[in-house]
């Protein structure tokens, strides 16, 4: 028998092999996992909600089909953490917030749905920042998550349980969702892998919505061969989520076992570069674009200059669509009810109930919301910036006529303090500085380690950004660099993270 340390060092690849084999079971796998959650969990907080029974129940019966001799998908029996943004029958889905609390939906999102097909084991859901509004897992209304690199820092955001469960080797894979760069900033901070596939490759049905027309689900891993697994089990058309691309899937998995840059276009926007990005960070990313030449590759170097107002377009266009989408929590139909004490109507219990749900940074983006929205202010705020994502998405389509990606750092910085930009909101905000472009054209993008910055020792991400729908190309290239810094230093990057 396996002892837990070794099995929970495994890949998610690995793990499934050895299922299949029968080297392991999949309850095995699963015992170790949740053996790790209850040893470091309490010290990371990458958990709210911890579904023991059912990932037990789950494990079990991707063991009765393995002794029925039945065919085990490529990743039966893995143990993943869910993002909880996602609706879950059998767990509750609270959006990190307190106007959810406790709250247990009545369905499950396609995502859930297409993991449970899958036979994937679903551990439990991660703490994140409320309603995916942040950069830090620090807004959440249940305490922030530490990083495992270092548990005084940020995780990243809003994804922070999410990469913090992969990094702690409390669980091999992980869902996230990306608004802004949710998934690919905490993949940067904590040395993991994390993809924000095309906008509309991931059915959003059953996702609680902040920003409907940049929010992404993905996947989020150790190594870029498992997050290709993982996006090949979750994408797809559903019919049930009106902005679903009906195509079929890239050829992902296929890209990330064959990654080679040779021959390859590599583009280096000039705009993502210059103040405030952290010196081991351009360090770090110089060497990438050297090794990528080295591999083969063309750099070529890149103009964008409206990528220099997607952070103001951003940040009117994402609180003007959330404060759209939060209207539903009222207190009249689902979650918190504050003051229905029968001497108050119904807009008064509404007020006292978001008062008391909504934490300071979700009450602060739908109040700017509705400003950009109100009468007078539309074209001049919320309207201008749907013109900047024109350019910035024009800006894209020149770039990609001249390469066939382009690659950035993934943050400006490592990962910072906890508390260090809680009270200076746009400190905060520029963390998404490299990210946010991609999801205002709906491109596809992926974060991967490319190092450790020398003055913190901390990780760095690299990342890559690839056409719509072209999300195979993400895995090639990062797959060819993963295998690089694999054979320079002989291990995973994340092998060198501080032991819990």
């Amino acid at each position: 028998m396996t002892d837990n340390s070794s099995i929970i060092k495994l890949t998610a690849a690995e793990i499934a092999a050895k299922i299949a084999s029968g080297e392991l079971t999949a309850v095995e796998v699963t015992e170790a996992h949740l053996a790790r959650i209850d040893a470091v969990d309490e010290k990371v907080h990458a958990f709210l909600h911890i579904d023991r029974e059912g990932a037990l129940a789950q494990a079990r019966a991707v063991d009765a089909k393995k002794a029925a001799g039945e065919k085990l998908g490529p990743l039966a029996g893995v143990p993943l953490a869910l993002k909880d943004i996602f609706t879950t029958k059998t767990m509750p889905t609270t959006v990190g917030s307190k106007i959810l609390e406790g709250w247990v939906p009545p369905y499950d999102a396609t995502l859930t749905k297409k993991l449970k097909a899958a036979d994937v084991v679903i551990l439990g859901k991660t703490n994140m920042d409320e309603f995916a509004m942040g950069s830090s897992t620090e807004n959440s209304a249940y305490g922030p998550t530490g990083n495992p690199w270092d548990l005084t820092r940020i995780p990243g955001g809003s994804g922070g349980g999410s990469s913090a469960a992969l990094a702690s080797y409390e669980a091999p894979l992980a869902i996230g969702t990306d608004t802004g760069g949710s998934i690919r900033q905490p993949a940067a901070v904590t040395g993991t892998v994390g993809v924000k596939p095309t906008y509309g490759a991931v059915s959003r049905y059953g996702m609680v919505a902040f920003s409907s027309s940049l929010d992404q689900g993905g996947p989020c891993a150790r190594t870029v061969l498992d997050a290709a697994l993982l996006h090949e089990v979750i994408a797809g058309h559903d019919p049930l989520d009106s902005t679903s691309i009906d195509a079929p899937v890239p050829p992902v998995v296929e890209a990330a076992r064959n990654g080679s840059v040779d021959g390859m276009r590599i583009g280096v926007v000039k705009q993502f570069s210059g103040e405030g990005y952290q010196a081991g960070v351009v360090q770090r990313f110089n060497e990438s674009v050297e090794l990528l030449k080295s591999l083969g590759a063309t750099v070529v170097e890149l103009d964008c200059p409206s990528f220099d107002l997607g952070l103001s377009a951003y940040y009117l266009i994402a609180p003007s669509e959330c404060s759209s989408n939060l209207a539903r929590f009222d207190a009249m139909r689902y979650g918190l009810r504050v003051g229905d004490d029968g001497t108050k109507s119904a807009e008064e219990v509404t007020a006292l109930t978001r008062e008391a749900g909504f934490g300071d940074e979700v009450k602060r983006r739908v109040i700017l919301g509705t400003y950009a929205l109100s009468s007078g202010y539309y074209d001049a705020y919320y309207g201008s910036a749907q013109k900047v994502r024109t350019l910035i998405t024009r800006d894209f389509e020149k770039a990609f006529e001249q390469v066939d990606v382009i690659v950035s750092p993934t943050t400006p910085t490592t990962a910072f303090p906890i508390g260090e930009r809680a009270d200076d909101p746009m400190a905060m905000y520029l963390a998404d500085l490299c990210t946010i472009p991609t999801n205002l054209a709906g491109n596809s993008a992926m974060s991967l380690p490319c190092g450790l910055a020398p003055e913190d020792g901390l990780p760095v991400g690299l990342q890559i950004i690839a056409p719509a729908m072209k999300d195979d190309r993400l895995y090639k290239v990062g797959a060819a660099v993963e295998a690089a810094f694999v054979e320079k230093w002989g291990h995973p990057l994340l092998e060198e993270a501080p032991s819990l």
